[in-house]
């Protein structure tokens, strides 16, 4: 997970403890906005001047790429997806969001070669999603996901890699992205991490794909944390999770 106060951490889902890595300390004088994990275990971390950013997940270190501001936006939701189920090959998807908090749209599906760094545009979202900013979160089953931006609740879809279409749109009553979001996969189920406008400290939920199915709120330590800061908040603004994750619940 990464902070608006520039902390990489963990989290562990069993306990929904977060866990500090390090402080990031890259290059750049504006705020972190979105972070994505690769297969080898590395952040990829989007700030919202529009650079993009290798960080380890062992020390939060920091390596500048030259990724450019391409595509008219600077701030964009991110993920890695598998080419294809079981594949080791992913491929880097972003959702390009406008710049202004108050007006920002999104502006459809890319993505990075991973050798360039350029983007190649496949597509907007369909019907209702439309240009609406989207965070992205990939399986190692070769799908990919968008957690949407709408109001009053927000939207979970499935996005054609091929096209950006937009596929089992689901609204999820009682989520509202607010003024922080991010969004991740992990052990069979989608996780949400929200912080309404004002709000000292984000809230985590979680939505089961298996069993019941339902929405619940996470119980987490992201109180203490944001006590424990010196501006004393803690604002979830990026979470990534490998295409290695597990697809179901660990047994």
């Amino acid at each position: 997970m990464l902070s608006s106060s520039y902390d990489l951490l963990s989290l562990t889902p069993s306990t929904g403890t977060f866990a500090l890595i390090g402080h990031l300390d890259c290059a750049d004088t504006m705020t972190p906005n979105s972070m994505a994990v690769d297969r080898s275990g590395t952040a990829w971390v989007n700030y919202a001047s529009g650079n993009l950013f290798k960080v380890s997940t062992k020390d939060a270190s920091c390596e500048k790429t030259t990724y450019k501001k391409q595509g008219g936006f600077t701030r964009f939701g991110m993920a890695f997806a598998s080419d294809a189920a079981g594949s080791d090959a992913e491929t880097l998807f972003i959702n390009g969001i406008g710049d202004s908090f108050v007006s920002s749209k999104g502006h459809g599906l890319f993505k990075v070669d991973q050798q360039t760094l350029k983007l190649e545009e496949i597509g907007d979202f369909s019907d209702s999603l439309k240009e609406q900013p989207a965070e992205l979160t990939g399986r190692g089953d070769g799908k990919l996901f968008g957690f949407f931006t709408t109001k009053p609740h927000a939207t979970l879809a499935e996005i054609d890699k091929a096209t950006g279409a937009t596929s089992n749109v689901k609204s999820l009553t009682g989520v509202s992205t607010g003024e922080a979001w991010a969004f991740s996969y992990w052990g069979g189920d989608f996780w949400f991490y929200t912080a309404a406008l004002g709000a000292k400290a984000s809230t985590v939920t979680r939505l089961a794909t298996s069993g019941d199915g339902k929405i619940s709120k996470v119980t987490t330590n992201a109180d203490d944390i944001a006590k424990a800061n010196t501006d004393g908040k803690f604002l979830i603004v990026g979470a990534g999770v490998s295409t290695c994750a597990p697809l179901e619940p660990p047994k």
